[in-house]
């Protein structure tokens, strides 16, 4: 399954999600409302003789607002717990006791985890995401949260950290990428509301039994307290069968999901020893996957492993032996090797390297390629091997002074306005003036000596910097996050003009730090009108036409090609040759693209892709462009690797 089939999965599974809970929901509340009414037919004297139909119809004002009162626990409920997780993973992360990992660590085993997570993010074409540990797990477990990729977080136990290798490690950290970038952790999210809000009625129903004191209640309410008792056994019998369906529905979604994600896991890695054996030791180590510390009931079906003994209809994964057998065919429930943690020693620590050694390099580096292996589409969502090993070299070879800023929360402020500084010099001196009245000098200092090491350094460095720098980033404050986003917009409009690089590099920072201080706020921009979304994909290729291609003729070319994927509709538009670049129409264009499904953004990339490779070269400006309408519409892109790299 590729991104694009994984991620329209994700939606329709959240579809059925809303269906279930409001058919869960009109359910639980007729029988609450149904068993008020039971009662007080029963206990009290309203009845006066009256049948049970009468009686409804006669206080059906009085019954609606039962319903209406349960309505809004329910929902009241579910919104509550999703307010509670909108900021971010990193929420869901510490409400299970888990510290942040924090960037300039220096405890080794702390450190290959970083790595290994930061590794797979510039693979992935995603922002690291925020690393955190449970210390107090022993048992081999880790998941991943958030709503979006710039507010993601992936948590590990200690356990994991302990008896897990690197190449293990990296296993599981790749299957809960592959959450990340198949949609699976929103869906996730909303899955722990709606069963809170369920839940939430069994708990009112338990807190009523639980109130005592039924005689002097009775004696102030007469017949009161029977009505009351009945209604809390009601409440406690509808919200545990809400609670067994909500579960099953958990468990179903859940299982399907861990399959592929175990599938992703191999296919970015291109081996199954690291996954599988991980799988391998959780079955033979005495701690399992299980959490001791901690309650996993609410993020059961987001762990690599189950977290808890439910088991039947209420496992949230598939049987251990089956998900080793669905990598290694030949394993049998016998194979469980006998895992020690006493075993394992400390890991030694992993120090970068003075150069780039992978022996690969991408487009960016390069200036151009002389064609694509695969499209866009095709390569979105999809890291492989040769792509982490190329984030493993790139991460490796970082200059020391840039790889420490990248990791300080102080600094990492400073290096991305070095980032921004104009490489063509034409207007660098402004931007450091108007750094120096908003920074002071001291810091301006800095940034000079971190923007001549991205120089000496090379260009592909510059989006990976700005990737692993966003964990120390997002400790600031808000405030400062937001000054930062207007520092950086003035210093690119110093000049009243922006290129290409500028924009692309300001359209990835403000997207993921938007993301980060405000997971809910980014909502996808929808439009029933077909031709505003047709419209915004001919503004996009007549951008990529303008600026990947020399003179008239090639660029009709090039926006002739791409339209040409559209299909008829396509063909009715012509190019413009005297076409300008416009910020705010580009941004109008990308915000309405974000509203596609996944065969519409297929279909706009693939689009994209006959565009840019037209000439069949790909440009630094191409390639910059690529990476941030990717971004924009929620499509992580891998480096673009070379023919030389990739083979």
């Amino acid at each position: 399954m590729n991104f694009f089939d994984a991620q329209d999965q994700a939606r329709r599974s959240s579809r059925r999600l809303v269906v279930v809970y409001l058919l869960a929901t009109a359910s639980i509340v007729a029988g609450v409302t149904l068993i008020v009414a039971l009662a007080s037919y029963t206990f009290t004297s309203l009845n006066h003789g009256m049948t049970f139909g009468t009686f409804l119809v006669n206080y059906s004002g009085l019954f609606a607002l039962v319903a209406l009162v349960m309505v809004l626990v329910i929902v009241g409920a579910t919104g509550f717990k999703t307010a509670t997780l909108s900021s971010g993973g990193g929420k869901v992360a510490e409400s299970l006791g888990a510290t942040q990992v924090v960037p300039d660590v220096s405890d080794p085993k702390l450190q290959r985890l970083r790595n290994v997570v930061e590794e797979m993010a510039i693979a992935s074409g995603v922002p690291v995401p925020d690393i955190y540990v449970l210390e107090q797990e022993s048992g081999i477990n880790a998941f991943a949260a958030g709503y979006e990729t710039g507010d993601a977080a992936v948590a590990v136990t200690r356990g994991a950290l302990e008896v897990l290798d690197r190449q293990e490690l990296q296993g599981v950290i790749a299957h809960e990428f592959s959450h990340i970038l198949n949609g699976d952790m929103r869906l996730n999210i909303r899955l722990m509301g709606v069963l809170f809000g369920i839940m939430v009625l069994a708990l009112i129903g338990r807190t009523i039994l639980r109130g005592g004191r039924w005689g002097a209640f009775s004696s102030r309410r007469g017949n009161g307290a029977p009505v009351i008792l009945a209604t809390g056994v009601g409440l406690l019998i509808l919200g545990w069968i809400g609670i067994f369906f909500a579960r099953v529905i958990k468990a179903s979604v859940s299982r399907q999901r861990e399959y592929l994600a175990d599938a992703s896991a191999v296919q970015f890695t291109r081996q199954t020893d690291g996954i599988a054996n991980a799988l391998k030791k959780i079955g033979g180590y005495t701690s399992g996957s299980y959490f001791e510390a901690a309650d996993p009931e609410e993020v059961s079906h987001m762990l690599f492993g189950t977290g808890s003994k439910l088991s039947g209809l209420f496992a949230t994964h598939p049987p251990l032996t089956e998900r080793i057998q669905a990598l290694d065919p030949a394993f049998t429930a016998a194979d469980y090797p006998a895992v020690d943690r006493r075993a394992y020693r400390a890991v030694a620590e992993e120090p970068q390297v003075s150069g780039f050694d992978s022996g690969m390099t991408t487009a960016m580096a390069t200036g151009t390629t002389t064609d694509l292996t695969e499209t866009i589409a095709e390569m979105v969502g999809d890291p492989e091997k040769e792509h982490i090993a190329y984030a493993s070299g790139l991460r490796r070879s970082v200059p020391a002074v840039l790889y420490d800023a990248a990791h300080s929360q102080e600094l990492a402020y400073l290096l991305v306005v070095a980032l921004i500084l104009d490489r063509s010099g034409r207007t660098r001196d402004r931007q450091l003036g108007i750094a120096t009245e908003r920074l002071g000098a001291e810091r301006v200092r800095i940034i000079r000596e971190y923007f001549a090491a991205i120089e000496e350094a090379g260009r592909e460095y510059r989006l990976p910097l700005l990737d692993i720098a966003f964990p120390a980033l997002k400790r600031r404050p808000e405030a400062e996050l937001k000054y930062l986003l207007d520092l950086a917009n003035r210093l690119i409009e110093v000049d009243g003009e922006i290129d290409l690089y500028e924009y692309c590099f300001y359209r990835i920072l403000v997207g993921n730090l938007q993301q980060s201080m405000q997971p809910l706020a980014r909502r996808r921009q929808t439009s029933d009108r077909r031709k505003a979304v047709r419209d915004a994909a001919i503004e996009l290729l007549r951008v990529i036409a303008h600026f990947g291609h020399d003179g008239t003729a090639e660029r009709q070319r090039a926006f002739e090609a791409g339209a040409a994927t559209f299909g008829k509709w396509g063909g009715r538009y012509t190019f413009d040759p005297d076409y300008a670049f416009s910020i705010p129409a580009l941004d109008r264009s990308l915000a309405t693209l974000l509203a596609l499904n996944g065969s519409g953004k297929r279909m706009l990339l693939e689009a994209v892709t006959a565009t840019v490779m037209s000439d069949k070269t790909l440009s630094v400006s191409e390639t910059e462009l690529i990476r941030a309408i990717c971004a924009s519409l929620d499509c992580p892109l891998p480096p673009i690797l070379t023919e030389e790299a990739a083979h």
